[in-house]
Formats: structure tokens, sequence, C-alpha cells
């Protein structure tokens, strides 16, 4: 059973209820997937909440489902988050697209000084779009029951106000701590990736003064679309959740 799809205003449900998939969801089961009454599949709320059940009905306006079971997961603890510099090409994309089908529990797009890549005027609202898509379609892939949250546009100087809330570990080729060091302490983890051009000397400063800690994957420089991905799997590591 691989199908799951999501229904962003399912709040509530109970073995026996009949819930539904209706616009391009219930297109996408029907017409792309060729789902037909009597099979299985999950639906999930993108908040943690999952229901499997088997298909009622089924069309392209509208798709039902008889519940047989019920799942609430609670959100993570700590949470991961990646900020994850704007980058040319579809290198960040790639970024988050992986890191959502690894667990990150939420991305921050970074406007970082040696972007090249820049999000300006409508750009802001396009590039919000297209990142909160990738995330949604990869936690469907990975059938995921929390879709990760996009925040908004983030400045260097954000970032370091960030870092006096959760715990802020910036990757850094030259860094002398390695990453598969780290000791959990509960807090969240925001996890800093540079552009392909690597972090300016001052956005270090502002974010080390600000309470960043640097970290080293070791002797291979990574690109900006691999190095958040490996990192987040050492983390899930650390934090016991592989």
């Amino acid at each position: 059973m691989a199908h799951f799809y999501l229904n962003e205003h399912l709040t509530a449900a109970s073995v026996g209820d009949v819930v539904s998939l209706q616009g391009a969801e219930a297109r996408h089961a029907v017409s792309v997937s060729r789902v037909q009454p009597g099979e299985q599949l999950r639906i999930g709320n993108g908040s943690g909440l999952v229901v499997v059940g088997t298909v009622e009905t089924a069309s392209p306006q509208e798709l039902t489902l008889a519940v047989g079971s019920v799942t609430e997961t609670p959100a993570a603890s700590p949470a991961i988050w990646l900020a994850q510099a704007l980058a040319k090409g579809d290198r960040d994309e790639l970024a988050v697209q992986v890191a959502t089908e690894l667990g990150v529990d939420g991305v921050i797009p970074w406007s970082a000084q040696r972007s090249i890549v820049k999000w300006e005027g409508a750009k802001v609202r396009k590039g919000h779009e297209r990142w909160s898509a990738i995330v949604r379609e990869a936690s469907k892939q990975s059938i995921r029951s929390w879709v990760p949250e996009v925040a908004d546009l983030a400045s260097t100087k954000v970032l370091g106000a960030l870092a006096a809330e959760a715990r802020m570990l910036v990757l850094d080729p030259q860094a002398e701590s390695p990453l598969s060091a780290l000791q959990p302490d509960g807090r969240d983890l925001v996890l800093v990736v540079g552009p392909e051009g690597g972090i300016s000397d001052s956005e270090f400063d502002l974010l080390t003064r600000s309470g960043a800690e640097r970290v080293s994957l070791g002797t291979p420089i990574l690109r900006t679309s691999t190095a958040g991905p490996a990192a987040i799997a050492v983390l899930n590591t650390a934090l016991g959740r592989w």
C-alpha cells in the first residue's frame, strides 16, 4: 500500500468514519494512480494525523475512504531545521527535497551574501510557493505524517537572531568540531548550509557571535545540494531517530 495523499482540512477522524479527497488530490489518485474502490490507501493532514482505510467511491472530483485505523504522531522534539542558502540551478530545491525525505522538520530559505540566486519582488512569493510544493510532494513520497514548515526568506541577521533561540550548527569544512561528535542538549537544531561560494567571513562572525557553532562533516567538500541532507543523516543518528 504505497498510496498516500494529503487533506490538510482533515482535523479528526475515528474508525468507521468516511473521509474524502477532493480537487487535485482526488484527480491524481483516480486519473494518474488509478485508485479504485476496494483498494487500501492512507490520507494524512500533514500535522500528524494519518488514517488508513478502504476506498468506497473514486471519481476525479471526489474520493471517499472508510477509515479502518487512525494514527496520530506527535511533532518531533527536538526539531531539526535546515537553513538552506539560495543556490543556482535546482541545487537548493534538491537539498530541500532530500532533506524532507530524510525527516527535516522545517526549512528556511536563506539569502546568503554569496548566493547567486536572489529572491526579490515577486520572486519572494514564487520561491516560497515552490519550496512549499517541494516539501509537500516529498512528504507524500516518503509517507511522512508531518509536512515540514517553510519559513519566510531570511537574511543573515535574521539567522543570527534565531541562534539565540535554538542551537545553531553552521557547516564549515575548516571547523575543528566534527558534527558526528555532537551531544544533543534538548534544544531545537538549526543547520546552516551556505551557497556554492561558501559562507563569508562576515557571516561566520555574525552567526558565531550570536551563539552558533561551526561544525564539519569531514574532509570531503560537499555541494550545497548534498551537505544539508548528509548532515541531517548524522543528526538523525545523534537524536536516536534512526
